[in-house]
């Protein structure tokens, strides 16, 4: 039986891995991959889809996951802490561009109500194009990154409203106080049903769903979860995507947010190409090229006008020059959520078609120009910071830069932190320990039993399968100093460690395994460090042993760390090619880098300078730095004096260390 649709599909996702593979070696985001696409294949081109109704319909679920992943990815204890930007900022920039693009297009001969939905149109910037460059550059956390953060933040928010208030536009009704009351009725209704199906619904089912440790139930639940209120809403006489995104909300607080994300994330980018797909043949050639001079010069108008609103939003803000030019030229794009919305105006004939087309070609423009100006930002903020201006508009400027951030706007996220995979045993000792050396950690686990365990022990973890990359992003893999993997599953153990080298090659990973013969792998694949507990087992067996035989302690002491300097160093030196080449130096056979705490006024160290202690010719060994109190001597020289509550950092043989200690502590 033939099935025209699976064609189609074949014909449009094929042209679009042509059309990516192309814009991926020219930097090219690939959502403008996937409009280019829909308009080769559209009926303005070459005409090669036969049922454009059955895209549309793909499209429209892709547009269900795109609302539900936004509102899962909505906190609102980040809309607390970013408050002043996404309200403040949200609103100057979006309610400014409302107001003059309504102004403007009014004046051209728009219907007032027209003008104001073009207003809305050109509001919203591209939340997928500005934060996927701005994660790829590092900025994200950087000020102008968080102010386009928050930003969109609130467009994203305002989407839902527009997308109600456009029928309203349209005159869908006689009686606007009336419907506008029938809404926040509906609203209110809804409100109520979602805040049970919340608190007493959602976490039992999900509850029971995880304890069965089934992955398949799990992305089955979610899904139908999401349809189902997607389903409910429209039943209201509200819109499918208004559905998608309450269930995003509902679910952005529990504790199974993280996983349901990465398990929704595949369907979402998989249907949201067949969105941009049918945007893209909706663009009509011929009047493109027919009327490209009007449409590059409202390109230049649109952008400009965005970028002077934008930039009048930054100031308010109170952020110097150098961010106000830095977040102008990533905001100055319409976004993919103006598409959305652009949908809605045509299914209420509240936008004409010529405007319709002026539209798209806008939109695609300006987000094609995104990636190449983002790029092109610092070089031209330097210039403009450079080139001449009247006295007061300078010293204004410079005024500007001596203002501070409040707090909220500076909060950095967890960043050089210990990140433990697993909650077992090993997990929950490491942790421990991590919490008494006062050393900020995150735990990740799948496992519902150990997750539940450590929740009641107020432990930072998170309900994730850290073999996702998206859950590794949500652990800021890329900011860890130190990863542990301490789980019994050697293929998730090894899928974790490419993972996690695919985000960085900085952290430095600890893993856990059962056997010897496991370590070869786990090292060729990017670990730092292989523990297998049979190995551990033996030195722990024998140190008893010589324990029962009466031998002293610092003896089994220096047999452990000689028995673990050189049959690990003979057990890793498997690894042939190290990740890092940079760092091979610092492998170093019986040699380690440790911190010594100066505990014991021993007369014949501290008081002294490091040249007349003779630590070096004692024992052999080099301090690298010293920290005292909460300052580090980073110069240290052979005059530089030892104090009774200084932390030594120390470079030499562990037998050498040991005996310093020793000597050091009480």
């Amino acid at each position: 039986m033939e099935i025209p649709i699976l064609q189609d599909i074949i014909i449009i996702l094929g042209l679009s891995i042509l059309i990516i593979l192309l814009f991926q070696k020219m930097k090219v985001p690939s959502l403008l991959g996937f409009l280019l696409a829909g308009i080769i294949a559209g009926p303005y081109a070459f005409n090669l889809i036969s049922s454009q109704h059955e895209v549309e319909l793909l499209s429209e679920i892709g547009i269900i996951f795109l609302l539900f992943i936004i509102g899962i990815e909505l906190s609102l204890k980040e809309l607390i802490t970013m408050k002043r930007t996404v309200l403040l900022g949200g609103s100057i920039q979006v309610g400014g561009t409302i107001i003059i693009t309504t102004a403007l297009a009014n004046l051209m001969g728009l219907p007032l109500n027209t003008a104001i939905f073009v207003g809305f149109l050109f509001s919203l910037s591209s939340t997928a194009i500005v934060l996927k460059i701005l994660q790829e550059k590092g900025e994200i956390t950087a000020p102008h990154g968080r102010i386009s953060l928050g930003v969109l933040i609130f467009q994203d928010i305002i989407v839902v409203p527009m997308m109600l208030f456009t029928p309203l536009l349209a005159g869908a009704s006689d009686n606007i106080m009336e419907t506008v009351g029938i809404l926040l009725l509906k609203f209110l209704i809804l409100g109520i049903v979602i805040y049970l199906l919340a608190q007493y619904v959602v976490p039992k089912v999900f509850s029971m769903v995880v304890k069965t440790k089934s992955r398949e139930l799990f992305i089955l639940t979610v899904v139908v979860f999401i349809f189902a209120i997607a389903w409910l809403t429209s039943s209201a006489g509200l819109s499918l995507a208004l559905g998608a995104f309450f269930a995003g909300l509902i679910i952005s607080e529990s504790e199974y947010s993280h996983q349901a994300t990465a398990n929704v994330l595949p369907f979402r980018e998989i249907f949201i190409s067949f969105f941009f797909i049918s945007v893209g043949t909706l663009l009509n050639l011929n009047f493109f090229i027919e009327n490209i001079i009007y449409i590059v010069l409202l390109v230049i108008g649109v952008v400009l006008l965005k970028m002077i609103v934008i930039a009048a939003t930054v100031l308010v803000l109170k952020y110097p020059p150098r961010t106000v030019f830095m977040t102008m030229f990533s905001l100055f794009q319409v976004g993919e959520f103006s598409l959305l919305l652009s949908g809605v105006g045509v299914d209420n004939n509240l936008i004409p078609d010529n405007v319709y087309q002026y539209f798209l070609a806008i939109s695609i423009i300006s987000m094609g120009l995104t990636p190449f100006l983002i790029s092109a930002s610092p070089g031209i903020t330097y210039f403009l910071l450079k080139a001449p201006m009247p006295a007061p508009v300078r010293r204004r400027l410079e005024h500007l830069k001596k203002i501070s951030v409040s707090e909220e706007e500076s909060k950095k996220p967890l960043e050089d932190h210990l990140i433990i995979v697993g909650y077992g045993i090993n997990g929950e000792n490491i942790s421990k320990a991590a919490k008494n050396a006062e050393i900020p950690y995150l735990i990740v686990d799948i496992d519902p039993d150990a997750f539940h365990k450590a929740k009641q022990k107020e432990e930072p973890i998170i309900y994730g399968d850290a073999t996702n990359p998206l859950i590794l992003k949500h652990l800021h893999i890329h900011e860890a100093r130190v990863v542990v993997i301490a789980i019994s599953d050697p293929g998730a153990t090894k899928k974790i460690i490419s993972n996690i080298r695919s985000f960085t090659n900085a952290a430095f990973i600890i893993v856990r395994t059962r056997y010897v013969r496991e370590i070869e792998e786990n090292l060729k694949l990017g670990a730092d460090e292989v523990i297998p507990e049979e190995f551990e087992t033996s030195i722990e067996i024998f140190t008893r042993v010589l324990k029962k035989y009466l031998v002293p302690y610092n003896e089994i002491q220096d047999f452990i760390n000689n028995i673990r300097s050189s049959d690990y160093e003979m057990l890793t030196s498997l690894k042939e090619k190290p990740h890092r080449p940079s760092l091979q130096h610092l492998h170093i056979p019986n040699k380690e880098i440790v911190t010594i705490s100066v505990q014991q006024n021993n007369s014949s160290i501290v008081g002294k300078s490091i040249e007349d202690s003779e630590i070096g010719k004692r024992f052999h060994l080099t301090i690298l730095t010293i920290k005292r109190d909460t300052h580090y001597l980073t110069e240290v020289g052979p005059d530089t004096v030892i104090e009774q509550g200084d932390l030594l950092y120390i470079f030499g043989h562990p037998q050498n260390i040991y005996k310093l200690n020793k000597e050091l502590s009480y």
